[in-house]
């Protein structure tokens, strides 16, 4: 079995092909839905970040702008300006966090609560007919592939752990890209 070096670790060349061909297959899928949601979300006067930042609030419940920024991999400052436009709006408030009354939660307004059910209503409607002429073993299995691929991209990315070789000063990680 050939053997091909990827750095620091040495993988068959088949599970290097299988690797491009998922890097392939997923920058297709997240492109494709990048402008779907793009498309679908923004006609409601929102951003996709700032959508997601809604899907969170309403979905974990209150939380400091801090752990919103971890949850939606953001740095401080870009989830700041979320947060305000979503004030601004009056889908989401400030108000006293219950643990530490001198900080402040981010919480998700009746109004928020309400535009993030309506958009999500409507993307699951899309994919619900996506779904709809495969086999209901097809989609569990699917459905089980992305939530560990999504699992295992997750521990590995979200740890810092980027493209590039960190020794080289070339990776991209949690402090930006050398």
């Amino acid at each position: 079995m050939q053997r091909i070096s990827t750095g620091t670790e040495s993988l068959p060349a088949a599970v290097l092909a299988d690797a491009a061909a998922l890097h392939a297959a997923v920058s297709d899928l997240v492109r494709i839905y990048q402008f779907r949601d793009r498309d679908k979300i923004c006609c409601y006067d929102i951003s996709v970040t700032q959508c997601y930042a809604l899907e969170a609030l309403a979905e974990h419940g209150p939380m400091r702008s801090q752990a919103l920024a971890e949850r939606l991999l953001l740095d401080k400052s870009t989830t700041t300006r979320v947060v305000d436009a979503l004030v601004r709006k009056g889908y989401a408030e400030r108000k006293p966090d219950a643990v530490d009354a001198r900080a402040l939660s981010l919480e998700i307004t009746r109004a928020g609560q309400s535009l993030y059910e309506t958009i999500s209503r409507e993307l699951v409607a899309q994919q619900a007919a996506i779904v709809a002429a495969l086999d209901p073993a097809v989609r569990a299995t699917v459905i089980d592939v992305i939530r560990r691929l999504a699992r295992t991209a997750q521990a590995r990315f979200v740890s810092g752990v980027s493209v590039g070789d960190c020794s080289t000063g070339s990776a991209c990680g949690p402090g930006g890209c050398g």
